[in-house]
């Protein structure tokens, strides 16, 4: 079983799993199990050590109050991160021509212009500081949902008895979900290539980044220079900031599909009662509970997490596959031919995607949601076969409503979405004709002309007319 970024599972439960039944955490549902789904009482015990000791100043913090230590966050991020080297000059300067080279190149491709926003290098100390706002928004429902979800799941008498204690259990739940939240990432941060990287959208408004120092890291082993590398990477993220910055439904249609999956989570802890009733806690005889507490170090009893909004996810991960595919369309379209290892440099960047540089991995580890890897490949032919059948300019139309989108059904059939741009673009056509056709008549009536016929009651020649000209 996959486990959220928060030590939770967010995939679907399984009521026939016994072995599920029997390795589960009796604290999961106070945010207290482990990330890598151990969760034994040992292991319990010692996150809890390590959360007191991070207490500190960060407990009376702004930042360390709410469903999220931010505080603690961040400064587990930091030393995550580590000693950083301060980008140079040097670095800016190539991000710069990298930049300015790709979006010439873009032109060619798509007829979204250029961000015309900042264009940056960063370092991994800088892409934590500059992405964690977004990151908060997106990590912050899911986190008070969360709370709010764990509260409802647990038996009216558990709640009453923790009531004295609640503000105690939510600044722990708080600070459970801000170490694991510093350690995702700490550790996204030192891969990151670009400021949104991973196909989502954390970098500040109109911003252009890309991180020198690890796209080198990222490149030692591609046999490609590292000059068309640098290019390459600024075309997909001056790409992706085209459609952040043009399509303006889309950022807030990303974040409010985590917004709308966190509204409607729902924790289900009726396996963890069995479990409980079945260890005979309430006998009060001390060798039954010594017995109960020594079964209790081998379980994991983590609740089954799901969501009423479930399609919020479905929808998130079409118009991730949607966007990526779109940008590696545009990318090949606009360099395929300028730099020959494009094709190798793409493949290189569908292997990164499948181990680990992937939105639904950085999703699961920060946000704790977790769906399929989106269908990128899908979408990069859907898109390929839309220019073909209707040219770039109606290609990139598309983007101006969610409602004309493909949806996650066209990403395995886009013939059907194909044939509706089609019968739409030969309306488009009849009615410019027709349109051409009543300018042309109205053109003629205003000049004098005739374009009614030989009916007309002008016409000298009309036979049936009464009041016609005399015969001589």
């Amino acid at each position: 079983m996959n486990t959220g970024g928060f030590g939770f599972s967010f995939g679907p439960g399984d009521d026939d799993d016994d072995d599920r039944r029997r390795d589960q955490n009796p604290f999961g549902a106070f945010g207290m199990g482990g990330a890598d789904g151990s969760g034994g009482l040992g292991d319990m015990l010692n996150q809890f050590g390590q959360m007191l000791s991070g207490m500190g100043s960060t407990m009376n913090s702004p930042e360390g109050s709410g469903p999220v230590n931010y505080a603690m966050a961040e400064r587990i991020a930091r030393q995550q991160i580590g000693q950083v080297t301060p980008v140079r000059q040097q670095d800016t300067t190539a991000v710069e021509e990298a930049v300015r080279l790709a979006e010439l190149w873009l032109d060619d491709a798509t007829e979204l212009p250029t961000s015309s926003g900042k264009v940056v290098a960063w370092n991994a100390e800088t892409w934590l500081t500059e992405t964690l706002p977004m990151w908060k928004r997106m990590v912050t429902p899911v986190a008070q949902h969360m709370n709010e979800a764990q509260l409802e799941s647990l038996p009216e008498e558990a709640r009453e008895m923790m009531g004295p204690m609640l503000q105690m259990m939510n600044q722990m739940s708080g600070m459970n979900f801000g170490m694991q939240l510093g350690n995702a990432l700490g550790d996204l941060a030192k891969q990151a290539i670009t400021g949104s990287d991973f196909g989502l959208p954390v970098a500040p408004t109109d911003v252009t980044a890309l991180l020198p120092e690890n796209i080198s890291r990222a490149a030692k082993d591609l046999d490609v220079a590292g000059q068309e590398v640098m290019v390459y990477i600024a075309a997909r993220e001056s790409a992706r900031q085209r459609l952040y910055r043009h399509v303006p439904w889309l950022v807030e249609r990303l974040v409010s599909s985590v917004e709308e999956y966190a509204a409607g989570l729902v924790i289900d802890t009726s396996h963890i009662e069995e479990a409980t009733r079945e260890l005979n806690l309430e006998s009060g005889d001390p060798a039954a509970i010594q017995d109960a507490m020594q079964r209790l170090q081998g379980m994991d009893l983590s609740p089954r997490i799901s969501s009423r909004n479930a399609q919020a996810v479905s929808r998130l991960e079409t118009l991730l596959a949607l966007v990526e595919g779109w940008v590696e369309h545009v990318v090949t379209a606009a360099m395929g031919e300028r730099i020959p290892s494009t094709a190798a440099m793409t493949e290189a960047w569908r292997r990164r995607r499948a181990t680990g540089g992937s939105a639904e991995q950085a999703f699961a580890k920060i946000v704790g949601i977790e769906f399929n890897a989106p269908k990128v490949a899908e979408a990069a032919e859907l898109w390929r076969r839309v220019d073909v059948a209707v040219g770039q300019e109606r290609r990139d139309k598309v983007w101006e409503h969610p409602d004309l989108m493909p949806t996650a059904e066209h990403l395995d059939n886009s013939a059907d979405y194909i044939d509706g741009l089609l019968d739409e673009g030969t309306d488009d056509t009849f009615d410019e004709e027709f349109a051409k056709l009543e300018e042309m008549l109205r053109g003629e009536a205003e000049k004098g002309g005739n374009p009614d016929g030989p009916d007309t009651p002008d016409s000298p020649e009309d036979p049936e007319d009464p009041e016609g000209p005399a015969k001589n």
